[in-house]
């Protein structure tokens, strides 16, 4: 059972991964110019929700698993993600706005948000990795 916890966090983490890596490849595009700030955000508000979603699901499994320390890690995160989509102004297209995106300086504050997320998620890859290959040697 602990080692299937860890197993499937690892592939949900591999998952934010690559979600992490085509938010910032996304947002370095719009910071070029190659894309227009209309279809970044589009694009980009279209993975916000698989990433709550994501992102809750390993929370959930050590909570229920009860591992207390990876839990507290990744608790902030998901509390982030969520109070980011509750705090949606109204009239917005969502988390990525195109009008505020480039007026009220956000461009780099969600780059640094995609950046600091990856290293987090490369980070719990590390540790689901860790804790399955240990789960699966208890076994």
């Amino acid at each position: 059972m602990e080692a299937a916890v860890f197993i499937l966090s690892l592939v949900d983490c591999c998952a934010l991964i690559f979600l992490s890596v085509y938010f910032i490849i996304t947002l370095s595009d719009l910071e070029c110019d190659y894309i227009n700030a209309r279809a970044c955000c589009s694009k980009l508000n279209k993975w916000v929700i698989p990433e709550l979603i994501a992102q809750a699901l390993p929370t959930v499994l050590m909570l229920v698993s009860m591992h207390w320390f990876v839990l507290l890690l990744n608790l902030p995160v998901a509390a982030w993600n969520i109070y980011r989509f509750v705090k949606v102004p109204m009239g917005n297209m969502g988390v990525y706005d195109p009008t505020e995106i480039h007026n009220r300086g956000q461009l780099k504050t969600h780059m640094k948000e995609a950046m600091i997320k990856l290293g987090f998620h490369l980070l719990c890859f590390f540790i689901y990795l860790y804790s399955m290959i240990l789960a699966l040697i208890n076994d």
